[in-house]
């Protein structure tokens, strides 16, 4: 059972699916407790409101992932995190949909004036003339970040039948054009647009990216859209070109500092504000806690996260993803063959599964390596930086041609090997190859490798010493070495062999080595 701590409001299903799992679900809403609160907790779960610096993660020691019901980054130290192994996920699906009709809602409202003229008539006063409105019609809307939100907004604003152009430096112009969308500059966006709406990630290169420079390249008729991030707007810059007549006004839901009832966009009339409502729907709110309840339940038992920020790794897909526990066996078997760390680990996929992105298997690989002597817990995320810290080389290698097998996994370093596949329909794991001795058996987390001579009577010799100790065999099998006259026993007991009875096994005539592997 892990203790999970929640400091922010957040669907209950999500937590309910966290408590039903067997996790004790801790929630303290009030952050001045944080330091204090984060202490012997294995898990962290927040929205925007908590900021999770270095200080945080310093007293957070048990601390193994970090959980974001949303999609914004900005309030978690990411860096830190992965120096100190600890897994950051998000959600970044659960409120696009949300996001993107919330652009929209501002948009409109903004193009008619409907909630100055709203508090206008329920004030008392009939101003119809004074909120004359434009049509989004033939209008040009500039999306700036061309992402998830970005491309359902170009998709509604279609609808409106409006001009689209984008800028996003990562996105191609075909892609783009595949979309319905002109792909542009940052400054022919401006400078074309009749509304331009912001969706990017907050970063060094966002902070700051819509100021006074870029809005005096704008048309007098330009409003702009913010229901990304605060900052990425500078709001004093914003009000400042409204006011001077430089662009016609604005809609905002989020602000540099939050929560916040001043800015100096509040006292402008063309101007709109919401307070982060962004993702403000059940139906937002409902998919997030669902989703970083799955992400944090997945970190927790060190499984592959689909949604981790901090792994360096494409997510696994459907072939991919069964060879991932395979790997990581295979690492926790192979530290035990090889002893010391190599100088060089190598880690090869061959087959089918060589056409993939395998940089995910090769971290299942040396997370189970690195797991087999390290203190520490060994994710996903600090696995690379363990073998940076123990002068180990990784090194990632394929082939979409393997001899014997449709896919195989190979580990290699100080002089050794070791290859396994997945078998059958139900995706059985299989050893079948030590320092080319072929085999085929299942792993186990306690195996007995034993190179004898080849001659009558041996096999039974292993035999009785391990029954005579109680231990049971649950699977072996017999392959001759590369040397003439020997032979190579694996063989999976059902028990641990006592270090004596690996002694006798040592010490009995016709045995050259036994090694012992722990999976």
């Amino acid at each position: 059972m892990a203790r999970i701590l929640v400091t922010e409001e957040i669907a209950e299903g999500g937590l309910d699916r966290l408590r039903a799992a067997g996790h004790e679900v801790d929630v303290e809403l009030d952050l001045s407790k944080l330091l204090t609160s984060i202490v012997g907790a294995h898990a962290l779960i927040i929205r925007s409101a908590t900021q999770v610096t270095a200080a945080v993660l310093d007293v957070a020691t048990d601390l193994m992932v970090v959980g974001r019901a949303g999609i914004g980054l900005d309030n978690v130290d990411v860096d830190a995190a992965t120096r100190r192994g600890v897994m950051v996920v998000n959600a970044p699906q659960s409120n696009i949909v949300s996001a993107a009709e919330h652009t929209m809602a501002l948009l409109l409202a903004q193009a008619r004036n409907v909630p100055q003229a709203h508090a206008a008539l329920t004030a008392g006063r009939w101003e119809r003339s004074r909120w004359e409105g434009v049509e989004l019609a033939d209008k040009t809307l500039a999306v700036v970040g061309l992402g998830r939100i970005g491309k359902l907004v170009a998709d509604r604003a279609r609808a409106f039948g409006m001009r689209l152009i984008a800028y996003d430096p990562f996105v191609s112009v075909d892609r783009a054009r595949q979309m319905g969308v002109e792909l542009v500059s940052l400054d022919q966006a401006v400078a074309e647009a009749d509304f331009l709406t912001v969706h990017l990630p907050k970063n060094k290169e966002t902070t700051g990216l819509i100021n006074r420079d870029l809005l005096l390249k704008a048309k007098p008729s330009l409003r702009v859209i913010n229901v990304a991030r605060g900052g990425i707007v500078v709001e004093q810059d914003l009000a400042d070109a409204i006011t001077d007549g430089v662009i016609a006004g604005a809609a905002l839901d989020v602000f540099v500092t939050e929560p916040t009832t001043e800015s100096p966009l509040f006292a402008l009339d063309s101007v709109i504000v919401t307070p982060h409502l962004g993702a403000s729907t059940r139906e937002a709110q409902d998919k997030a806690g669902d989703t970083i309840a799955d992400m944090v339940q997945l970190a927790l038992a060190g499984e592959f996260v689909p949604f981790a920020v901090n792994v360096d790794a494409a997510e696994a897909n459907e072939t991919l993803r069964p060879f991932l526990p395979l790997a990581e066996r295979l690492g926790r078997l192979f530290a035990s063959l090889v002893g010391a760390s190599p100088s060089v680990l190598e880690v090869c996929a061959e087959g089918d599964i060589a056409g993939y992105d395998t940089r995910i298997l090769t971290l299942a690989a040396i997370k189970g390596f690195f797991s087999a002597s390290s203190d520490e817990t060994v994710t996903y995320v600090n696995a690379p930086q363990l073998a940076k810290d123990r002068g180990v080389e990784v090194r990632e290698t394929s082939s979409a041609v393997s001899a014997d097998f449709v896919n195989l996994v190979t580990l290699r370093g100080g002089g050794r090997s070791m290859s396994g596949t997945l078998v059958g329909r139900r995706s059985e794991q299989r050893i079948v190859m030590i320092d080319e001795h072929t085999f085929d058996v299942p792993p186990s987390d306690n195996m007995l490798m034993v190179k004898n001579d080849d001659r009558p009577g041996v096999i039974g010799l292993v035999g009785t010493l391990l029954g005579d100790a109680g231990v049971n065999i649950a699977d072996m099998d017999v392959g001759r070495a590369a040397e003439a006259g020997t032979a190579v026993m694996l063989i999976a007991p059902t028990a641990v062999a006592p270090d004596e009875v690996v002694t006798a096994l040592r010490a009995a005539p016709g045995i050259i080595s036994v090694d012992r592997l722990a999976g």
